[in-house]
């Protein structure tokens, strides 16, 4: 896998997390993610989170980056890459 897109994180309540994820992507609650984030991300590297739909993944990229975290979120969430791959 690219080392660009190792950052994955996501955001969804960890029943749905355990269910299916996108590869490599590591669980962390969004509270805690907003809460503490120096705990999870370091401001040097990129990271991409994403929900279920978009909405969330979206929010929280926003509030991360006034913070001075490099975060995206990925459009669409988890439906959209169930999409993708189902193609």
């Amino acid at each position: 896998m690219n080392n660009k897109y190792k950052n994955i994180i996501d955001i969804r309540d960890y029943s749905s997390y355990i269910k299916g994820k996108i590869l490599d992507a590591k669980y962390i609650n969004k509270y805690l993610l907003l809460n503490k984030p120096e705990k999870y991300l370091n401001k040097n590297d990129d990271y991409y989170i994403y929900c279920e739909k978009g909405k969330q993944s979206r929010s929280v990229c926003l509030k991360l980056r006034l913070l001075g975290y490099k975060v995206k979120h990925i459009s669409g969430g988890y439906s959209s890459y169930l999409d993708y791959i189902n193609k």
